[in-house]
């Protein structure tokens, strides 16, 4: 019989109540593992009773992760942290709302703070053109990347969307993609670009066969099996892409993404509505695209400071010394 008490019967409790509650699968398998982790922390502990943790061990818990390194040597990222420890809080708060503990060892734990990170790969958009250049589109195989790569960049979609993608979520009309259940299990719709459109459109009436025969699959982009594309297979393909097209810079599917949000942004594109078009349900998440985006602070700097304003009197063509 399970011990109402014990850490396993109450977090799988609290799994249960996510899943009642219509968490994504993708979530609840998350915070399975970030509370598994958890619980073998405690039980190295000798603690195996919700009663038993206290905010003693929260701390310590806290400064585990702090401290842990990873396979290949380096840190947890902050951001990680706080993603595992906020599973914990979760998790106590919901037990003490519902009476199963009356006590919340986590009510004070004060979370790391953020820090916000620059993607360190900025595409320019010549570089997407030299990217979009690589495959052979007098393949089938070539003409179905194009068409992926086109989309990601038009939308500036995530890789799982792209690849939740049904062929009735093009919208050609409209010109509009819908998004299924994307993070969150929120839907939207995506504005494309005409020239997507028409690489998608070519996909569907000289590629897509090739691949799948069968009329039954839904899936907009396909595999050499013929079943939907996955978003490892993605990501090494367009990783594979991005190397071939020799520009310097190393990257997948996210490339696309940050490169879109880049150019609406500097072409006067508001934040708001890149913040819909990306999917963020905060606007802190769109705001980072103001620092990668410095269009207009460099136009200020080539205005305002000295030493790049032209020199007094020195001759067209003369050497700086």
């Amino acid at each position: 019989m399970n011990d109402p008490q014990s850490l396993i019967y109450l977090m799988e409790r609290y799994l249960a109540y996510m899943r009642v509650r219509h968490y994504s699968p993708r979530t609840v398998e998350a915070h399975t593992k970030m509370l598994r982790r958890f619980r073998l922390f405690c039980e190295q502990l000798g603690i195996t009773q919700a009663r038993q943790v206290t905010r003693a061990v929260i701390l310590n818990y806290q400064n585990y992760l702090f401290h842990h390194r990873k396979k290949d040597g380096n840190a947890m990222t902050i951001a990680t942290q706080k993603h595992w420890l906020s599973a914990v809080k979760s998790m106590f708060s919901h037990l003490t709302r519902e009476g199963l503990i009356l006590y919340n060892p986590a009510t004070d734990l004060e979370l790391p703070r953020n820090e916000y990170r620059l993607p360190k790969t900025v595409l320019t958009h010549a570089e997407v053109e030299a990217i979009m250049n690589v495959p052979d589109l007098s393949t089938p195989l070539g003409i179905k990347d194009r068409a992926m790569l086109e989309t990601l960049y038009s939308t500036g979609i995530r890789r799982e969307e792209l690849c939740n993608l049904d062929k009735g979520d093009v919208d050609f009309d409209r010109e509009v993609v819908r998004v299924s259940q994307g993070k969150g299990r929120k839907d939207r719709y995506a504005p494309i670009g005409g020239r997507a459109l028409r690489w998608i459109e070519k996909y569907l009436t000289d590629s897509r066969a090739w691949f799948c025969p069968s009329i039954n699959e839904t899936a907009l982009f396909v595999g050499t099996t013929g079943q939907r594309m996955t978003t490892n297979r993605l990501s090494a393909k367009v990783h594979a892409i991005i190397d071939k097209a020799a520009i310097g810079k190393s990257g997948s599917c996210h490339l696309f993404r940050h490169a879109f949000a880049t150019a609406l942004l500097e072409n006067g594109c508001g934040l708001r509505h890149i913040q819909a078009m990306l999917g963020h349900s905060s606007i802190e998440s769109t705001e980072i695209y103001t620092h990668v985006s410095i269009k207009e602070l460099k136009k200020a700097h080539d205005r305002c400071h000295p030493a790049r304003m032209p020199e007094a009197g020195l001759p067209s063509g003369a050497a700086l010394v």
